[in-house]
């Protein structure tokens, strides 16, 4: 087992690099796309779940929620995001970039 070590100010090449190698090494590099897609819906579930304790009244349960758990939250998003990217073969820098020149040519309303 190598030593997982994230560069200090990494790129999201970076990020998805770190990723790949992270799940091997944590044996999850056998898990499919669509798993990784349940699962990363899974994580969207409880960060919406988070922002709700923490910014709203609305109350279903007696918790406490910290704003820490929305970091946490937004973390595990972005690791499955990374790990469905890395799925699907597709450069996540790339694909925001290339979305964001087709939204600059959209007229927003």
């Amino acid at each position: 087992m190598t030593k997982l070590i994230l560069k200090e100010n990494p790129t999201l090449a970076d990020f998805q690099e770190w990723i790949k190698i992270m799940r091997k090494e944590r044996g999850f590099d056998d898990e499919s796309i669509i798993e990784e897609c349940l699962l990363l819906g899974e994580e969207m579930g409880e960060l919406f779940k988070a922002i709700r304790k923490h910014h709203t009244k609305i109350i279903f349960d007696n918790k406490t929620s910290q704003n820490k758990e929305v970091a946490h939250e937004l973390a595990d998003v972005f690791n499955m995001l990374l790990c469905v990217a890395n799925s699907a073969g597709i450069n996540l820098e790339e694909a925001f970039r290339n979305k964001e020149n087709i939204n600059k040519k959209r007229k927003w309303k």
